[in-house]
């Protein structure tokens, strides 16, 4: 059974990190802050959610760009009990999908627990001002396939957070995986 995301809890700030990419350099939040908005994402290798939305998230993200909005992928899976989200294989998943925006590896977990994610995905759709305005889904999904019928939910919603500052009011959890934390 997926686990689901919380209601948005709008305005709430963004937190800042300082993690490694799979292209070896350390990415802050301040290095990916978009000009219009900023997307950040939880997401992994081995969750057959991600794995279905993938494609999605890559095509999107670049549609994104356009408008002013950056993202970045953040990986905080146990790497150990989960080897497929080892950093080594993160590395591997980006180059396979083309990713045009980072991908990091939370190794700690810290920042998955500060941002209090869920599952893989989840998402996290934050205002020029680095405002909380969307944590819903990227589109709906029927047996694991996406329902393609025109723009995702999660592009709908960061093109008005581009054009307007806000989020819709009523948005669809995004639904996954849960985060595979350590036992410490």
């Amino acid at each position: 059974m997926p686990i689901q995301t919380p209601i948005c809890d709008f305005g709430q700030k963004a937190h800042d990190f300082q993690l490694k990419s799979t292209e070896n350099k350390i990415i802050s939040l301040n290095d990916i802050k978009g000009e219009k908005g900023t997307l950040i994402m939880f997401i992994c290798n081995h969750c057959p959610y991600v794995k279905a939305v993938t494609k999605d998230i890559v095509e999107d993200c670049k549609k994104l760009k356009n408008l002013g909005i950056n993202s970045v992928a953040i990986c905080a899976n146990d790497a150990e009990n989960y080897p497929e989200d080892s950093f080594e294989n993160m590395i591997i998943f980006a180059k396979r999908h083309q990713f045009s925006f980072p991908y990091l590896s939370d190794e700690s977990q810290k920042i998955a627990k500060t941002y209090n994610a869920v599952c893989t995905p989840d998402f996290f759709g934050y205002n020029d001002h680095l405002e909380l305005q969307y944590r819903g889904r990227l589109r709906e999904l029927k047996n694991l396939i996406p329902v393609r019928d025109g723009e995702s939910d999660l592009l709908k919603a960061m093109k008005q957070i581009a054009e307007t500052g806000k989020g819709p009011k009523n948005q669809v959890p995004s639904a996954g995986c849960g985060i595979k934390w350590k036992n410490n």
